[in-house]
Order: C-alpha cells, then structure tokens, then sequence
C-alpha cells in the first residue's frame, strides 16, 4: 500500500490527482467498478458458495487485477496497446500483479479481518456478508488507485514533472542508496514493536485479545511513522529544527494519517492473513510479537522512504502555507491542468495533507 501513501503525502502527486474533474471521473470509475463487482459475485454465488477463504482471495485477486486494468487505461485516457508499448512489460506486470491482484487480496483480508476483530462478523460463520463486502470494496478500492496512477501517467507522458512515481521504483533506488540506515531505522521499530506487543500480552486478558493488540500498535507504529519520516527528510538544522518547522499540529495529523491509520490497516492485514490463509491463531504464541515487529519495521522503512521524497520534492518546489493547501478553494486553483507547471517547478503541499486525503 506504499503507492496509496504515496499519493496522498507527496506534493506532485496530490496535486496530479485532486483536480475536481479528476475526482469526478474517478467516482465514476469507483461506482462502475463496484456494481460490476456485486454483479459477479451474484453470478458467482451460484457456482460456488464462496464459503472458504481461499477460493473468495483467488476470485478477489483475479477482479481486482482485471479492475486494476480498465481503471489504469481510463486514468491514462489511451488504449491498451499503446499502454503496453509506450509503458513497457515491467509496468504493467507491476499493475496487473500488485496493484491488481496483490493489492486486491490484501483489501479483502483487511475487510474481512476488520469485521471479525471489530464487530465480531466471522466469515468461517457467516460467509455471504463478509464475502461480498470483500468483493466490493477491494474492486472499487483497486479501481480508485489505479485510475489515479493512470491519471499521473497520463500527465508525465504530456510532460508535467512528476517526481516520485508511485511504483516503488525509488524506495529499491534508496535501499540501494543508504541500506545501513533504512535497516537500522526497520530494525529498531521491528524489535520495538515486538516488545511492545509482549509487554502488552502481560497485562491481563484486555491486552492479549486482537483488539487491544491493534490498538497499542498501531498507536506506537503511527508515531514510530512521524520520527521515520522526519529522519527521511534529512534536514542539517537537526531534530529540534525539523519539528519547529513542521509544527506539532501537522506532525500530528500525519501520526493520524497515514501513521495510525496504516499501521491499524497493516495489522488486520497481516492478522487476517494468519486467520483466513494460514489459519492460526493471531494472538498465539509468538505471532503477535510477529506482527507487530513485522508491521512497524514496515512502516518505517515507508515513512523514511517518504520524508526522503520530500527532502527531493522541497529542493525543486517553492513553500506554500500549510494552511493555504489546506484551503479547498487553493487546493483546488492548484490542482487544476492548467495550473501543474511545466518547468521544475511544483506546489508544494504540507506534511500530511489530510484534508486532501480525505478528499480523494
């Protein structure tokens, strides 16, 4: 899920994909994308009861691959042959296999390990809710990002500077770059968050169930998430710098989103996974510690990678207020085609971006 972080936290990205028509035809793309979905899954239904797990992944996986396709080429606004030739094998490998399938089956977890640690809806009990929400949702989800991945493609092919394209081709470039630090600042969250979630277990019967568990790590990977992405940026003032010239208002909002909100995300993914693939228990034995360390070294080693980004994005972009971007009115001037620059020269957004991220 880094190209979904990656959309909402860096400047020449938001800016790319928060255009108001943008966003129309995106929800267009959205509400297309989910009804085919319901329409599959009624048809499906009477072939396959969609009762296990992995048959429910593999029919999530496949949609949402197909989805990833279509969305990208609306997004692009060109043809599948002109895709496949003007963006090459890699590319569209990377499109159909991770944010298609990959991505897909990592949504359907999420929704249905959300409803068992939160409400208590089991799919192993009551198959046909979960299921089809899982459906839902990873096609429309699917649809969303890739449809705004082909919109800034779209934008890079018509000459618009786009700095970071959200392919995970600059964090390999950066692990390549400064492999010590980004195993140092993993590691260190990876053991953080597994004595973490041990020393939680200990407390008593609270601490030991999902719930608590989610909680306790999710609120540590977030804030685990803002000292990674500041340490990314890598400013020569030092840390006292860097945090008066965030401000505590947005370093909190970025602990929020993507900080908590991912690392909640990862967890039920990875809990899921355990439950719904390999079926064990999430919260035996080891397995939490697992998770845990498993889930924050992976949101610092995305964080850094972002606040890297952005140390690049604010070397070539001039300052705009935070408070301005925050402005849907700005926001908006900003966002439109005419306004993305042709030259070097990018607005920059702030930290986190939230009111945009809710926005898209």
């Amino acid at each position: 899920m880094l190209h979904r972080m990656a959309l909402r936290v860096l400047p020449s990205l938001t800016m790319a994909v928060t255009d108001e028509q943008v966003r129309k035809r995106k929800r267009t793309v959205m509400l297309i994308a989910g009804v085919a979905a319901f329409a599959i899954y009624r048809i499906f239904k009477r072939v396959d009861p969609l009762s296990e797990p992995l048959p429910l992944l593999a029919l999530c996986g496949l949609l949402s691959a197909a989805t990833a396709v279509w969305a990208y080429r609306m997004g692009r606004g060109a043809s599948l042959m002109t895709i496949w030739n003007e963006d090459g094998v890699r590319r569209v490998s990377w499109l159909v296999g991770w944010i298609g399938f990959a991505y897909g089956v990592q949504l359907s977890l999420l929704v249905l390990s959300l409803l068992n640690v939160i409400v208590q809806y089991d799919f192993f009990r009551h198959p046909d809710g979960p299921a089809m929400m899982a459906i839902i949702i990873c096609c429309t989800s699917v649809a969303r990002d890739a449809f705004e991945i082909g919109h800034v493609r779209r934008l890079q092919g018509q000459g618009h500077p786009v700095l970071t394209f959200p392919d995970g081709a600059g964090l390999r470039a950066l692990l390549r770059e400064q492999p010590g630090q980004l195993a140092r600042w993993a590691g260190l969250a990876a053991a953080g968050g597994a004595m973490l979630a041990i020393g939680v277990a200990r407390l008593g019967e609270a601490g030991r169930s999902e719930l608590g568990q989610l909680i306790a790590v999710s609120l540590f990977a977030g804030c685990v998430a803002v000292w990674a992405y500041l340490a990314g940026e890598q400013r020569a003032e030092g840390w006292r710098a860097r945090l008066s010239a965030v401000g505590w208002p947005e370093l909190l909002r970025f602990w929020w989103w993507p900080g908590l909100a991912f690392a909640a995300t990862y967890y039920l993914v990875l809990t899921g996974g355990l439950y719904y693939v390999l079926r064990v228990d999430a919260m035996s034995g080891m397995a939490p510690a697992v998770i845990a360390g498993v889930l924050t070294g992976m949101m610092a080693l995305y964080c850094y990678y972002l606040g890297s980004r952005r140390s690049v994005e604010d070397r070539v972009q001039p300052r705009i207020p935070a408070s301005l971007l925050r402005c849907p009115f700005v926001l908006g001037i900003l966002s439109k085609p005419n306004a993305m620059p042709t030259a070097r020269v990018i607005p920059r957004a702030d930290i986190a971006l939230e009111d945009s991220s809710r926005r898209g």
